[in-house]
């Protein structure tokens, strides 16, 4: 499987290169430069940063930003989704709330923000706090939902308290449904993010791409949708490895 999808982006590489051949005039340089040039743009950046700031400053940027909302979302969210879960008078309260909040675009009310916080990183981890806590929330009220009647009487009988049922069934069994909440809300997040950064920002990959759109610096906007890409793949594989690890009884029954 791994080896088909290296195939797979060696092939789309390949495509790009022959489209972006001098000799041929298939597309114009200056909108979709050669992944030569793309790679030279990226050299570039990581020995000299952009706009004389270290690339890694920018990078440091983005993911302090996407880490801190996603560690606030995960501590309010699952906490609060659970009890949601186990009691309807209260979810009934949050979730109007949640489903009011969840399908409007964060840039929509980001401007709010903006206007109430300013435009340094309170307002943007509160955007992404906003546009995580949804995903998460839902998950663990499902979560709690879809526990198997049975196995909660089954340690009731066995003289387990309302805590120890909580702890040792409910808990453990919603734990799934929890991190595939976790990684929607941290894509969520992530897109979220950079398209904040491209309103209201002075560092960060979503500003590095914007500043470069101004000045048709086409190859260091490839440089930042790729390592976009890429650094939003291997942060779902670190979540995938860390489910793996914790969950380790996920599809064994």
């Amino acid at each position: 499987m791994k080896f088909n999808r290296i195939m797979v982006w060696l092939f789309i590489i390949f495509i790009w290169f022959i489209f972006t051949l001098p000799g041929l005039n298939l597309v114009n340089e200056t909108l979709v430069p050669s992944p030569y040039k793309v790679w030279l743009a990226f050299i570039a950046i990581c020995k000299d940063g952009y706009n004389h700031i270290p690339f890694i400053q920018h990078l440091g940027a983005s993911f302090g930003r996407l880490f801190l909302s996603i560690f606030l979302a995960i501590i309010t969210a699952i906490p609060l989704g659970l009890v949601c879960g186990h009691i309807k008078k209260i979810e009934t309260v949050v979730s109007a709330v949640v489903e009011f909040i969840r399908p409007l675009p964060p840039l929509a009310y980001y401007m709010l923000l903006i206007l109430w916080l300013g435009i340094g990183n309170t307002s943007k981890v509160v955007l992404l706090f906003i546009a995580a806590f949804a995903p998460i929330y839902i998950s663990c009220v499902q979560a709690v939902k879809l526990v198997r009647e049975d196995h909660i009487l089954s340690a009731k009988t066995l003289g387990a308290t309302r805590l120890q049922v909580f702890t040792n069934v409910v808990f453990p069994s919603s734990l799934p449904n929890i991190f595939t909440g976790v990684r929607t809300a941290t894509g969520v997040a992530y897109t979220t993010l950079v398209s904040a950064e491209m309103v209201a920002a002075v560092s960060g990959i979503g500003w590095m791409i914007l500043d470069a759109s101004n000045y048709l610096k086409s190859d260091v906007i490839f440089v930042g949708i790729i390592v976009i890409g890429i650094s939003a793949i291997l942060l779902d594989k670190l979540l995938q490895y860390a489910e793996n690890r914790i969950v380790f009884w996920k599809g064994k029954a």
